[in-house]
């Protein structure tokens, strides 16, 4: 019961965020080299470890508040279904193997998992209660995500602008997350999160709307303006799939009332799912045989 709920906290849906460090593999047009697809998949199951490990610490320092969650009430450490003990010695011994293999795939990359761990752990204990700078640091660990990939492929090709593109979509995600919870708990809002006290609907509102305009605008000036893209500019015929999933995103937030769990809407919604995998072929295509 244990390992059963250990691997519940560890949160194995949530590890699809993960594939974020794929983009330097894929736009550095390295995709079908072998050795850095090994290098790349092997970078992506200790992320997945120490994100799993992130999750579990979040769970504990967390235990009081969830236990008073509509939904999060039913999480093994809050429903008690984890011992404490057990999920505190995995928090420990989890990154104590996994961090040493980082540096052996390549120092850079086991700063960037070490840098990711020590940012986690200081927004599970005190930076998630501070407005902005929580939404700003889930955003960094996207960032993060697709920075971890970039050693691992000896990236040559791979563009800033990408970077720019994933902070703004992340922020995007982080600002309609925080307005699932601030519609779910209502009144009670404040007892699960000192920060949605400083949030209301109208701010995270607004903010959604310029960081979706800033989204949509900074993707289309990466598709003709990255120096490392084919010159004939077909990468632009990849901006409609952007827009759809975007567009898409904001209607599940605002109407269907999701926005909680960006990855179970990852994971549930077919016209998302359709639009994701549209774009990844196309941009395969550009790249790889168009350019």
């Amino acid at each position: 019961m244990s390992i059963a709920g250990l691997i519940r906290t560890m949160r194995p849906k949530q590890w699809t965020k993960n594939i974020f460090i794929f983009a330097a593999l894929t736009f550095d047009v390295k995709l079908l080299n072998v050795y850095y697809l090994v290098r790349t998949l092997a970078g992506f199951v200790l992320l997945c470890l120490v994100s799993g490990t992130v999750y579990i610490i979040n769970d504990l320092a967390d235990v009081e508040k969830d236990r008073q969650h509509p939904r999060k009430c039913n999480r093994p450490l809050a429903s008690g279904q984890l011992s404490p003990s057990v999920a505190v010695v995995a928090a420990v011994v989890i990154p104590l193997v996994v961090l040493p293999l980082g540096y052996l795939l390549t120092p850079t990359f086991g700063a960037i998992l070490t840098g990711y761990v020590l940012i986690q752990i200081a927004y599970s204990f005190w930076l998630k209660n501070v407005v902005i700078i929580d939404v700003m640091l889930i955003a960094t660990g996207f960032v993060l995500r697709v920075a971890a990939g970039v050693p691992l492929v000896e990236a040559e090709r791979f563009s800033p602008w990408l970077y720019i593109c994933m902070t703004l979509l992340a922020l995007l995600i982080g600002f309609g997350k925080r307005r699932h919870e601030l519609v779910l708990l209502k009144e009670n809002a404040n007892e699960h999160r000192k920060s949605l006290q400083e949030y209301n609907l109208s701010l995270l509102d607004h903010a959604i709307s310029i960081v979706t305009a800033s989204t949509l605008l900074a993707y289309a000036l990466y598709t003709f303006s990255a120096p490392n893209l084919p010159p004939n500019h077909t990468m632009m015929l990849t901006i409609p799939f952007i827009l759809y999933a975007i567009f898409r995103y904001l209607y599940l937030i605002h109407v269907k009332g999701m926005g909680g769990a960006p990855e179970e809407i990852a994971l549930s919604d077919r016209p998302l799912q359709a639009a994701f995998a549209l774009w990844g072929l196309s941009v395969v295509v550009v790249m790889y045989f168009l350019g």
